[in-house]
């Protein structure tokens, strides 16, 4: 790709990170390219949608997520507790345009069919969520462990946090807390145990 069509895709994708922040109304390719100080023809060159602008988007942070897992040098729930920490911060970073991210499809459909944006996040996260789950005794739980993370370190949630009064530490604790628990009920649901270390039982219909 040639240096000035790669200039003009960051810039493009900076300028929607920005305006997703502050706008309170709906943004237009058009707005994009003439933040980004482009014609809304080269925009059209490169995205053909707003959404895709926004994968892109994603996919650029999913990437820097996925290098500074790469970089680290523990395993297990430290390296968990360390990625998720750092996905925090890359929430907090890039504020309102994280939260952007919205479909009619599951996390599990998205991510089994191989959508883009969402591929470099599970690389960052799937070996430290496959160690956390053995280091606690639960075997493999594949890309459900995926989806568990998903549904705890979803950006909207984790701003929303924030926005209630916690602290970033505050919020990355108590998430990383509620990942455990729920590795560990998951699994137990799935052995039919779902009583086991969390002193709940299923409840039963009465058939008398």
């Amino acid at each position: 790709m040639r240096s000035d069509t790669e200039r003009n895709r960051r810039h493009l994708i900076r300028a929607a990170a920005r305006l997703f922040e502050n706008s309170p109304t709906p943004v237009s390719l058009a707005e994009i390219a003439k933040h980004a100080e482009v014609s809304t023809a080269t925009a059209y060159r490169h995205f053909s949608s707003v959404e895709e602008v926004l994968h892109a988007f994603r996919a650029q942070v999913g990437t820097e997520l996925r290098d500074f897992s790469s970089a680290q040098t523990t395993r297990g729930m430290r390296k968990l507790d360390a990625v998720s920490r750092y996905w925090v911060s890359l929430v907090l970073e890039h504020g309102g345009a994280m939260a952007q991210m919205r479909s009619h499809r599951g996390y599990l459909e998205r991510l089994r069919e191989g959508t883009g944006y969402l591929t470099p996040q599970a690389e960052a996260l799937t070996e430290p969520l496959r160690q956390t789950a053995e280091e606690l005794g639960l075997g493999d739980l594949g890309d459900e462990a995926l989806y568990l993370w998903n549904a705890l370190f979803d950006p909207r949630d984790i701003l929303d946090l924030i926005k209630s009064g916690r602290t970033e530490d505050e919020a990355a604790t108590r998430l990383m807390g509620a990942l455990r628990g729920a590795l560990i009920g998951w699994s137990a649901a799935r052995h039919g145990t779902p009583d086991s270390g969390l002193g709940f039982s299923p409840l039963k219909a009465d058939t008398g």
